[in-house]
């Protein structure tokens, strides 16, 4: 395997580690900055468009797909209940397990969050043709694979 980074070529500041943590960060802030005209953060919109994409139903599942511990789910839970915008639902097989679904408001705002998000990705990508944006897509795509292992 050819080694990108060597002792004499290395530069933290702009090393793919360095890079795509700000760009994470950049993002973040973003669509932080866009949802607040929804009352949201990024995570709470991360947290109702993986719902309405039928990505997870369960806290344990989210926990997994964000860097949330389950107390700092929880409390996102609860308050994306007080915006009702997710419904707790207890299982009737199984009385310890909890379903989490959208409520009605929280199906209608979806598209108009999505459009939001959308937005920001476009802004973000100003300058990029599509053929590079989706070169870049599946750049980060391999590097998440070698990740993998």
């Amino acid at each position: 395997m050819r080694q990108i980074y060597t002792q004499k070529n290395y530069q933290p500041r702009s090393s793919i580690g360095t890079l795509v943590h700000r760009a994470r960060v950049e993002i973040g802030d973003a669509l932080d900055r866009e949802m607040l005209q929804f009352d949201l953060t990024a995570a709470q919109y991360v947290v109702v468009s993986m719902l309405a994409e039928g990505r997870c139903d369960n806290a344990a599942q989210m926990c997994k797909e964000m860097p949330y511990d389950p107390g700092a789910m929880t409390r996102m839970l609860d308050r994306l209940e007080q915006k009702q915008l997710v419904r707790r639902v207890r299982s009737q097989e199984n009385r310890r397990s909890v379903r989490l679904e959208l409520t009605e408001a929280g199906i209608a705002i979806h598209p108009v969050l999505r459009a939001a998000s959308i937005a920001v990705f476009n802004r973000l990508l100003h300058g990029f043709s599509v053929d590079e944006a989706r070169q870049f897509e599946s750049f980060l795509m391999r590097l998440l694979a070698n990740a993998d292992g």
